[in-house]
């Protein structure tokens, strides 16, 4: 390990709002702050909106500044990812945003039925050749929606159209309310101050004249989800793509 890694996961320590749960806190067990994020991290009651593979934490923190009436979770397992936002969260004192090092697998664990009202998922790895792995597939949907407050919405915005009609068609076979879809935010001038920010990815899928394609659900109901049966072939990459590391 580098001396340049190993010194964020030293400086990870000192961070309050970047919690690292050990396996044995979230796993078939449920962690202490499950439940209680409004009380124990953010000291009051407003919405909680998660950020699932948050990498470095641009978006997160982009939401937490533009809309303070609201508390940001930002999720991930790399932890010298989410170094860079912690510091910036705690350099800048932002009380409405923290980190997690942990799975997405895990968050059953770390949040209670209904405590969270949003769900964004930003330039997710699509995952070509293994669609249970995508976090929109209904194995993860399944666990959102057992968090989610009634209402609560899944944004998806990615540069992927393998992913983006994925989604599209697992919410159409399991009769999931799609509020809006576009296949292209900046073309179509959807990018308002919500979706405009713009990650390091982003930035580069954009620099590539890639569309950035951006849709928000909802997963209403009780019923077991379906994988959707459908030809992925004709939205699989057809440009040079950036690694997710």
């Amino acid at each position: 390990m580098g001396k340049g890694k190993l010194k964020k996961f030293q400086e990870n320590e000192t961070f309050a709002c970047l919690v690292q749960p050990t396996t044995d806190e979230v796993l078939r067990t449920d962690h202490r702050l499950k439940g209680n994020w409004g009380r124990d991290m953010f000291h009051n009651d407003n919405p909680i909106v998660l950020e699932l593979g948050c990498g470095k934490g641009e978006y997160t923190i982009a939401l937490a500044e533009r809309f303070p009436d609201k508390n940001y979770i930002g999720i991930d397992i790399k932890g010298a990812r989410l170094w860079k936002g912690a510091r910036y969260a705690t350099t800048h004192q932002l009380g409405n945003v923290a980190f997690v090092r942990t799975r997405v697998e895990f968050i059953d664990s770390l949040f209670a039925p209904g405590e969270v009202s949003e769900i964004w998922l930003t330039f997710s790895d699509p995952q070509e050749s293994k669609p249970r792995k995508r976090l929109t597939h209904p194995i993860f949907l399944e666990r959102y929606r057992r968090i989610l407050a009634p209402g609560g919405t899944v944004h998806l915005k990615t540069d992927s159209r393998l992913l983006h009609h994925f989604t599209l068609e697992t919410a159409r076979c399991n009769g999931l309310p799609v509020i809006e879809h576009h296949e292209d935010i900046y073309g179509s001038g959807r990018a308002d101050e919500l979706l405009s920010i713009q990650t390091f990815y982003e930035k580069n899928f954009l620099a590539q004249g890639i569309p950035i394609t951006y849709m928000a659900f909802r997963i209403d109901g009780t019923a077991p989800l379906a994988e959707p049966d459908w030809d992925q072939q004709p939205y699989q990459q057809t440009y040079k793509t950036i690694t997710r590391s």
